[in-house]
């Protein structure tokens, strides 16, 4: 086992990925830019180097300084939390040409994934169903009103490399693919360095649901049942659940078996995600993520794996300590997104936090830095805390969860606190007839 990892990334997950690594034995790295120099994280762990100024560009994407804070402290391994380096291929390599260890899965699994085009492919040739859409990257205005032929309108043109709603544009009739078409190149090459764009098929409301997978070096893969992540604005989640309402036993199981068995023959391991669309009984595969997610605790608390321990593990070569049929979904959880922005506008609220209170109880976790006298900088994105709720059925963790928010104090920025507390008295949420597009409707409504 690892005697001591660095944590090339910082806030809540930096905190998380801590936290295992400490109950395991294991000492940690803290590396930080100077805005981050009093966050907890920081704070906590064994050592820590500071990599840079504020902007991500000088610090947490700052490679050689990552290395560098590695070899000088004696890490055996980096994790890379979610974001920042996560997903970079050419980074997971360079760990390991320095005789350290990637938290992750190998460089050219990264780099197949992250590709979205190329990952569309081999997720069909994997046997997993993907939506309908172009078989390459669209590379002109011409080439796409031919692809648009083929998958009918209204249609989505994607990034290749991209996430986040970034490059994404909705063509709802020949009319209107040209000036999409050019949008999302723009919007790509703005984002990513890369103006590749596909296509295929907008479907009118699906749910968003995800496969989190568990696999390692020996030929195991498990999965931790689905999330269901559908309330979103502009293709960022928002809150997340477990498992899904609108899937049954019968659809799990069999998404659940395609998915471990495609992972299996492609060799994968690490943690993964695979996430699909999910409308009138079908699953459409729309991309892997080949990291921890975000929304992770809600699978371990329906669970009780610790999916960061078993990431950890598996990277030192351990094999998992346990198989599928050990696997026992039990209760109910729901993920609050808690940003520090105004709730009806979604603008940033940086800024000092003069009260902090986390709730409590039975069945409640916060994944949170916060303290007060905090400082909350404006340089990074805007989540502060994860407010995780379990229960045995789902009406018992909405009751749960209703209670947790009103319990829930930080003053001096604005949250997006009342905005869960809105969201969660709706009763097309509380009855779990949603959609992706359901929030900013309702958003729409309200505003």
């Amino acid at each position: 086992m690892f005697e001591k990892i660095l944590i090339a990334n910082r806030g809540e997950i930096a905190l998380r990925i801590h936290r295992a690594c400490r109950e395991m034995g294991i000492k940690t790295v803290a590396v930080h830019s100077t805005a981050d120099s009093d966050a907890m994280h920081v704070r906590l762990a064994d050592e820590a180097v500071c990599i840079g100024p504020p902007a991500s560009r000088d610090s947490y994407l700052n490679v050689p300084a990552i290395l560098t804070a590695a070899t000088i402290t004696g890490a055996d391994a980096i994790h890379p939390g979610v974001g920042f380096l996560s997903e970079n291929a050419n980074f997971a390599t360079m760990v390991e040409e320095h005789d350290l260890v990637f938290i992750g899965p190998r460089p050219e699994h990264i780099s197949l994934m992250g590709d979205k085009v190329a990952a569309k492919k081999a997720a069909k040739d994997l046997g997993i169903p993907v939506v309908p859409g172009s078989p390459r990257a669209v590379t002109s205005e011409k080439d796409a009103e031919s692809v648009a032929e083929d998958i009918g309108y209204p249609l989505l043109i994607k990034a290749s490399a991209g996430g986040g709603g970034r490059g994404m544009k909705i063509a709802g009739d020949a009319s209107e693919l040209k000036e999409a078409y050019r949008l999302a190149r723009s919007e790509a090459k703005a984002a990513f360095g890369n103006d590749e764009v596909y296509m295929e098929r907008y479907l009118g409301k699906p749910r968003h649901i995800e496969i989190q997978l568990l696999a390692d070096g020996h030929g195991n893969v498990v999965h931790l049942g689905e999330r269901d992540c559908s309330l979103q604005r502009r293709h960022q989640k928002l809150l997340e659940e477990a498992p899904s309402p609108a899937l049954n036993a019968d659809e799990r199981e069999k998404i659940g078996r395609r998915v471990t068995d495609a992972m299996s023959d492609l060799g994968y391991a690490s943690a993964g995600t695979i996430e699909f669309l999910y409308e009138n009984g079908e699953f459409y595969f729309i991309e892997m993520n080949t990291r921890i997610q975000v929304e992770h605790p809600i699978s371990e608390a329906i669970t009780g794996v610790d999916i960061v321990r078993e990431q950890i593990r598996v990277a030192a070569g351990a094999p998992l300590g346990f198989t599928q049929e050990d696997v026992k979904l039990w209760g109910h959880a729901i993920e609050c997104r808690i940003n520090a922005e105004n709730p009806e506008n979604f603008m940033p609220s940086p800024g000092t936090v003069r009260e902090y209170h986390a709730p409590g109880g039975l069945g409640v976790r916060v994944d949170s830095g916060l303290y007060a006298g905090y400082k909350i900088p404006p340089h990074y994105d805007s989540l502060i805390a994860k407010l995780i709720v379990h229960g045995q059925t789902r009406n018992e963790c909405l009751m749960r969860l209703r209670r947790a928010l009103e319990e829930f104090v930080i003053e001096g920025v604005d949250t997006s606190i009342p905005l869960h507390q809105r969201l969660i008295a709706e009763n097309d949420f509380v009855n779990g007839h949603y959609d992706i597009h359901w929030l900013e409707r309702f958003m729409g409504l309200k505003s």
